[in-house]
């Protein structure tokens, strides 16, 4: 595994990420491109993955010359896929393309459909590291956020993937949720680093539309004035208190909303941050490839791509070398003032967000474009 130069981290270097976008429900805050469904054509989404890989595979750049340092199967709810069709997709990835022998092979996983036998499928299929989505172990946060499982079935839910084999569990916790205080974000902190998970991400609540430009059931809530977000300052408080315990468990945060034990951060998210390939798959049928969806970026829009997501990480971003990569003019003035008012630190030829900083990271970003 290759240690990026720009933050000291072991990362992939070359990720594939699949879209499984089948979920029971639609969560009020989901912006996410999902498909509500009771029946899941587990079967046929497995097919048409592996035939889009097919034609992805047989267009440039090449993906068969160096090897996958992750797989990454999101949702939507992946873990409503039968476990012997992740296995029949995980083998179609290794036979087309080379895995490197310790590749990360992620799956995200709701509690209310995460039972030892099912888990231990997934286990047995080749996911190595499971993502699971407690996000609340208070039931009134839980019943906001319209998530059906309850705080002991997301407890059983990690005991469950510990039985099932997985040695690298996460866990997913949002605060900011209307109504809830700063007690109840440290509890459910508590109660995460009780059940002794590798990594935790602690995500704010963000109130988009999604990603067609609809409006969420929160977004539409928060135009009519029937929603009432925490203010800024209790958000701030929460996200400070949280990591705060977080650390003091041993997960140290190394990227704004993400924890880890030494060792067991997110390679497949790091490839992001740090600049890496990544090939998406979200299974067409038709026989071609979207290419309308297809973007080229310019050098202004990589850079600014490239900024927005190293500055995330608490190791710091290279900004000198991204200005002479990217071809773009040094903002050194700006850094010079964003040192001075406290919300950028040096770290040798990086900068990374202080504190304060990382509380403004858009703003922060913004200001360096």
């Amino acid at each position: 595994m290759e240690v990026d130069p720009l933050t000291g981290l072991e990362v992939a270097r070359r990720g594939l990420y699949v879209h499984f976008p089948y979920c029971l429900r639609r969560c009020p805050y989901c912006d996410f491109t999902i498909a509500i469904a009771r029946t899941v054509p587990g079967a046929r989404y497995a097919d048409a993955v592996l035939a889009e890989l097919r034609l992805r595979l047989a267009q440039p750049p090449a993906w068969a010359d160096r090897p996958l340092d992750s797989i990454y199967l999101g949702g939507g709810t992946p873990s409503l896929w039968d476990p012997r069709e992740v296995r029949r997709v995980v083998q179609g990835f290794a036979e087309a393309l080379t895995l490197a022998s310790d590749a990360e092979i992620s799956l995200e996983a709701n509690p209310e459909v995460a039972d030892t036998a099912r888990l231990a499928g997934y286990r047995a299929a080749g996911v190595n590291r499971l993502s699971l989505g407690i996000q609340s172990f208070e039931p009134a946060v839980l019943a906001t956020l319209g998530r059906s499982h309850s705080p002991s079935e997301a407890e059983d839910a990690f005991r469950a993937a510990r039985a099932a084999g997985f040695e690298n569990v996460s866990v997913d916790l949002i605060h900011g949720v209307p109504g809830q205080s700063l007690a109840g974000a440290v509890e459910d902190a508590r109660r995460a680093v009780a059940l002794g998970p590798e990594h935790v991400s602690s995500y704010v609540l963000t109130v988009e539309r999604d990603h067609l430009g609809a409006e969420t059931v929160f977004s539409r809530r928060l135009r009519q004035g029937r929603l009432a977000l925490p203010d800024e300052g209790s958000v701030v408080e929460m996200v400070d208190a949280v990591g705060e315990l977080l650390a003091s468990a041993g997960l140290e945060r190394y990227e704004i909303s993400s924890h880890a034990v030494p060792g067991r951060h997110s390679r497949h998210n790091a490839l992001y941050w740090t600049g890496g390939e990544s090939l998406r798959l979200e299974a067409v049928e038709a026989g071609r490839l979207p290419d309308e969806e297809r973007e080229s970026l310019g050098p202004e829009a990589l850079y600014e791509e490239r900024l927005l997501l190293g500055l995330r990480l608490r190791s710091g971003l290279d900004l000198g070398r991204l200005w002479a990569e990217q071809g773009i003019a040094p903002r050194s003035a700006e850094v010079d003032v964003l040192v001075r008012d406290g919300f950028l630190e040096p770290l040798g030829p990086r900068f990374r967000l202080t504190r304060r900083g990382a509380h403004l990271h858009q703003e922060i970003s913004a200001r360096l474009v």
